[in-house]
């Protein structure tokens, strides 16, 4: 899904105000040497906050660059993660790592939820939100648009739980284990909107303007489908293989 260049800057300025205030996976070809250990378990955060699953000096690094308002983002999901989970980044081949890639308040709300509790979770709550991203962003056509203005305008604590309130993400938390109170906490995190506006600022430098958005080894490909993305990744494997012989 492309972004306008005056929605990119929109939400850029709202995180920055804020912070101021041929072959396929299916079949790889190579195999590292790696621990036993199931590394589909093995969750860090970067730098800059995003999220990475998988061995962290596996030969072959894929970033995917995701809207959770995105409905190919979604649809990328559903096919890609049951594929990656059970091939390549067990077998510490291929690490992910997850960016946001913002596009509008309700992206920011729920990258803030994503961040909510146990980093090492953050791959449940991050597919829960997509998983039922046909549900909850329904929602948005009932929303006036009187509504809607709550999340562009007044301390962006309240906008995000405008938000929360609208989506009934409130209900979703809960199910996390997580009060109203812990939740609306999560939603002011200064700390982790720092670290979304890093992430947005690699997504200028990389120049990227739609989602999903990824890059593999560190170049953007130029791609936004699974079976595109997972041809790549088998052709890079295939690389790596050749140069260990």
């Amino acid at each position: 899904m492309r972004l306008t260049t005056r929605t990119t800057l929109r939400i850029l300025a709202l995180v920055a105000a804020v912070t101021a205030s041929g072959a396929v996976i299916g079949k790889p070809n190579h195999l590292v040497a790696a621990p036993k250990a199931n590394w589909n378990g093995q969750v860090a955060v970067t730098a800059n906050g995003s999220y990475r699953m998988g061995n962290p000096d596996a030969p072959v690094k894929l970033t995917e660059y995701v809207s959770y308002t995105c409905p190919h983002c979604a649809h990328y999901q559903r096919e890609s993660d049951p594929v990656l989970r059970t091939t390549v980044i067990p077998k510490g081949q291929v690490s992910v790592t997850v960016t946001n890639l913002l596009r509008n308040p309700i992206d920011l709300a729920v990258a803030l939820l994503t961040n909510c509790g146990d980093p090492k979770r953050f791959f449940v709550r991050h597919n829960a939100f997509f998983a039922t991203q046909d549900t909850w962003l329904a929602k948005a056509e009932k929303i006036n648009q009187a509504q809607q203005q709550r999340w562009y305008q007044g301390p962006i604590i309240d906008r995000m739980r405008a938000i929360a309130n609208d989506f009934d993400f409130y209900e979703k938390t809960a199910g996390w284990g997580l009060d109203r109170a812990q939740t609306d906490a999560c939603l002011g995190s200064t700390a982790v909107l720092d670290k979304l506006k890093e992430q947005q600022a690699e997504v200028a430098k990389l120049g990227l303007d739609s989602t999903p958005s990824f890059t593999l080894n560190g170049e953007v490909l130029q791609v936004h489908d699974w079976a595109s993305v997972s041809k790549a990744i088998g052709a890079k494997l295939a690389e790596q293989h050749t140069g260990a012989i």
